[in-house]
């Protein structure tokens, strides 16, 4: 699928002006608050008209200002999963999941009832109303109700922002089943870069209502300048690893990249099974000769492949470990004195335990 979107649209002193085209299976619009991120998904979705611009959809022209086209909300095929859930408190789990099917034309009709629920684990749920569920099963629900309406996109608006961090936990991996076993895209609004690294194939980083970059998300993600001041520290990098053994009397996972060998704490996935993880600049460490006696797991050999300067004390160092490209986010003191420059054999040392639930996740599209 192809989602192409250029539009203008002024509501009061904010006026979002964006434009950016996406072929992933999970395209997050990424930044903070008031930067346009949800004004762009309800123009996506019908629920805005903009005053300017066009919205295609996999070829289908939703918005055309120019043509006057402008599909209704119920007629573009489209799920929506809010922030609450927004179910309806009278019917039963099973009653709010068929709801959306009822819009829908018999021949259009793809979603298995029987597979979605089983997707997200929500079978013993069925009889149940509203009141009696838990944030996170109100989402799972929320999310089924849109799948069984057999939609061509799925746009998600910051649905784990009113959750606590173990209710995130628990849909998190739901999420990611969805990208990877269906074969719907999803739009994904979010201003935590841990949710879009680990969720995302793509992404359109949103700043003051303008697109600020776009593309992959392992390119969007390393780019310290995209991040609020407050987030920088979570900028780095996303890599693709194979696990190779879990060692259960320590509980370590051991996984292989290009770049070498990497252990962390002990994950849940199945040897052979491709993960994401997200390599924080702030927990890589350079030295400029090789080390011994440390606690950390992960050393790995490299260069410097390149050498940012920020503004203050900080600056960034891209480390090529083979094919894989890390960074280290440290002072301009220690970039001086360590002399890192471009081409300078390093070691990057990354503590096993940095790793964590919130960073790593499966891959899209392998699991």
């Amino acid at each position: 699928m192809i989602l192409e979107v250029s539009v203008h649209h002024r509501l009061g002193n904010f006026t979002l002006d964006a434009a950016f085209e996406s072929k992933g299976r999970l395209t997050a619009l990424f930044g903070p608050s008031g930067s346009g991120k949800s004004s762009l998904v309800n123009i996506i979705g019908g629920l805005v008209r903009p005053q300017k611009g066009r919205v295609v959809v996999d070829g289908r022209v939703l918005v055309d200002t120019e043509s006057r086209v402008f599909v209704p909300a119920h007629r573009r095929k489209i799920g929506y999963v809010f922030q609450d859930a927004r179910l309806f408190p009278h019917l039963t789990v099973s009653q709010n999941l068929r709801y959306g099917r009822f819009f829908t034309p018999a021949a259009d009709r793809y979603a298995d009832f029987r597979a979605v629920v089983e997707l997200l684990g929500i079978g013993h749920l069925l009889d149940r109303r509203p009141a009696l569920l838990s944030g996170g099963e109100k989402q799972r629900v929320a999310i089924g109700r849109a799948l069984i309406a057999s939609p061509k996109l799925v746009l998600m608006d910051e649905p784990l922002a009113a959750l606590d961090d173990a209710r995130k936990a628990e849909i998190l991996p739901y999420i990611e089943r969805l990208r990877d076993e269906t074969k719907i895209p999803f739009v994904y609004v979010s201003h935590s870069i841990a949710e879009v690294g680990r969720l995302a194939s793509d992404v359109v980083a949103m700043r003051q209502g303008r697109v600020a970059a776009a593309g992959a998300a392992a390119d969007v993600l390393s780019r310290m300048d995209l991040l609020p001041q407050a987030e920088r520290g979570e900028a780095g990098a996303l890599l693709d690893f194979t696990v190779a053994s879990h060692d259960d009397i320590f509980g370590i996972t051991t996984l292989r990249s290009p770049g070498g060998t990497w252990r962390l704490p002990r994950i849940a996935a199945v040897v052979g099974t491709v993960v994401r993880a997200r390599i924080r600049a702030r927990d890589v460490t350079i030295a400029t000769q090789p080390v011994a006696g440390l606690s950390a797991l992960n050393i790995l050999a490299g260069r410097v492949g390149e050498v940012i300067h920020g503004e203050g004390a900080e600056g960034l160092v891209r480390v090529d470990c083979g094919a894989d490209r890390i960074f280290a986010r440290v002072t301009r003191l220690s970039i001086r004195d360590l002399g890192l420059v471009e081409g300078k054999e390093v070691y990057a040392i990354v503590k096993a335990v940095t790793f964590d639930s919130a960073n790593t996740g499966a891959r899209g599209g392998t699991i």
